[in-house]
């Protein structure tokens, strides 16, 4: 079995000062949704073995924080995760033979990673499933499971959803577990 994990960047200021998309900062809700979600990953077990990043300031801001946690990742960050269309995320994604990490991690933008996640997925929990086809957002995670033990197998409709979590889901979770 081979695992991906979809990790869109963090939340991010409107406009960067440079006026480059490319620079564009992470705001505070930013910075406090990625170590979030990186504590929920480590806490669940959905730690990745290799870790791509886009070279895109806020993507790396993200990996920066989710790093101090998923400390055993190796991290290769890479220009061609910015500004790719569902299709070119996947070559990447079945390019991973080369180094054949079981569990791997790609921290990058809408709208690719959402349509990648929607393309992938042939199955999984119902819920999720709604969540997911209605927005991949900010530090939003789609975990997808491949039956296969060759990333080069990987492609639309053969991915299982393991899961679906964004920073809205973890907020309702702790909020559901002050109330018991």
């Amino acid at each position: 079995m081979r695992r991906l994990i979809l990790l869109r960047h963090a939340k991010t200021e409107r406009d960067a000062p440079s006026g480059r998309d490319f620079d564009r900062q992470l705001e505070q809700r930013g910075l406090l949704d990625a170590r979030d979600m990186a504590q929920w990953l480590v806490r669940n077990g959905y730690t990745p073995d290799l870790v791509w990043v886009s070279t895109a300031r806020r993507a790396q801001q993200t990996w920066d924080i989710l790093s101090q946690s998923l400390t055993a990742a190796r991290a290769e960050h890479f220009d061609e995760l910015y500004n790719v269309d569902a299709g070119d995320l996947l070559n990447i994604v079945r390019n991973a033979d080369a180094s054949d990490p079981k569990t791997l991690m790609i921290v990058a933008h809408n709208p690719a990673l959402h349509e990648l996640a929607l393309a992938l997925i042939s199955a999984g929990d119902t819920a999720a499933l709604r969540e997911i086809a209605a927005n991949l957002p900010t530090t939003g995670v789609a975990i997808i499971d491949f039956a296969s033990d060759d990333w080069g197998d990987a492609g639309f409709r053969k991915g299982t959803l393991e899961r679906f979590v964004s920073p809205k889901l973890l907020k309702a979770w702790s909020d559901n577990k002050q109330q018991s």
